[in-house]
């Protein structure tokens, strides 16, 4: 699939009429998540919401299981993760501009080197910016505190100062890091099929300190986040 037939399933028929829209997958990690987005979408049956399990494999075979069963026109790997201080607070939200493997390289005496630097192919997908940047307007317009930016997947979550400035060293830009993005991304890019990344977030990227979590708002945040999907992808 081209990328201008990509943008043509995401956008919003102006009229308001023709061709009955397209299924929207949404994958998250667990039912907790599933079940925020699903009190967001209201019943709505152009989207299908899967819980595929944490990390990266369980992501990527989920999402690829539920193509090989459907016929969808979007993907969008959701849930709560950790925000970059300074770029997404707790409660906030994160479109993706894009989904990056920030685990898979190579330790070397000069540091961590991706698998992009050594050869072995990228380790980012890119969102479409349009429907990035139509999400993140319409999530602002409805009084939600929303940023872009990568959003970075990683294998073990960040617990300690010093990892969370090397991520930041490696990619000055994130906004947000969680664990199935990537993943999810892979499968539907290897189907020509559009993906986005949708966050709330919970706490810092930094320390470990679970006791100033702020999961239930990221979960309202992620159940608002998703009612505002209804109006995006028509």
């Amino acid at each position: 699939m081209e990328l201008s037939d990509r943008q043509a399933v995401l956008q919003p028929d102006a009229a308001g009429e023709g061709t009955a829209s397209p299924r929207v997958l949404i994958v998250t990690a667990v039912a907790a998540e599933r079940d925020a987005v699903l009190r967001g979408l209201k019943g709505s049956a152009r989207f299908r919401v899967i819980a595929a399990g944490a990390g990266t494999a369980a992501a990527a075979a989920g999402t690829a299981a539920a193509l090989a069963a459907g016929s969808y026109g979007c993907v969008i790997s959701a849930g709560i993760g950790g925000g970059f201080p300074g770029r997404a607070p707790a409660g906030s939200l994160v479109v993706a501009s894009e989904m990056i493997d920030a685990a898979l390289g190579a330790e070397t005496p000069e540091g961590f080197r991706s698998a992009a630097e050594l050869g072995f192919g990228s380790v980012s997908v890119p969102a479409d910016s349009g429907t990035v940047q139509a999400l993140a307007a319409a999530l602002a317009a409805a009084g939600l505190a929303v940023s872009t930016g990568p959003v970075l997947t990683v294998s073990t979550a960040t617990g300690t100062a010093g990892t969370a400035a090397a991520l930041a060293a490696r990619h000055p830009e994130a906004a947000a890091e969680a664990m199935e993005g990537h993943g999810v991304a892979v499968a539907a890019h290897a189907l020509g099929i559009a993906v986005l990344e949708l966050r709330a977030i919970s706490n810092p990227v930094g320390p470990r300190d679970r006791a100033a979590w702020k999961i239930n708002e990221a979960m309202d945040a992620l159940t608002a986040a998703a009612a505002i999907l209804l109006e995006v992808l028509q």
